[in-house]
């Protein structure tokens, strides 16, 4: 099962049996979130078991799903720009959603799927 849940900083959260002591960064807690399986990455998936925490509230200034004013300026920047802050992480964001488990294949599946929803 893979569980994402929005945090408040410092408070510890017990999610299907993992204990996590939140800090600051990353701003979720991701507890049995599996590699994307080998084959073809599927960026819904990604999308729904990692980046939704985030980007489906806005949480720190993640650009909502399908909100096209917000994602404007960063398509503008390029695919590649935008896998680089996926896959390396920026500001807030961590590295691949906070997930280190996660393929680069996946990411940037992630990546397409919630840039597609923008254009």
């Amino acid at each position: 099962m893979i569980v994402a849940v929005a945090v408040i900083v410092g408070v510890p959260v017990a999610v299907d049996d993992c204990a996590h002591e939140v800090l600051l960064t990353p701003l979720i807690t991701v507890c049995g979130a599996p590699a994307a399986p080998a084959g073809k990455a599927d960026g819904k998936a990604t999308y729904d078991s990692i980046c939704m925490a985030c980007h489906s509230t806005g949480a720190a200034g993640a650009p909502k799903l399908g909100d096209k004013a917000a994602w404007a300026p960063r398509l503008a920047q390029g695919k590649d720009a935008l896998y680089a802050t996926a896959l390396k992480g920026k500001g807030a964001m961590p590295a691949k959603g906070g997930n280190p488990a996660l393929s680069d294949d996946a990411v940037k599946a992630a990546v397409d799927y919630l840039t597609a929803s923008a254009k």
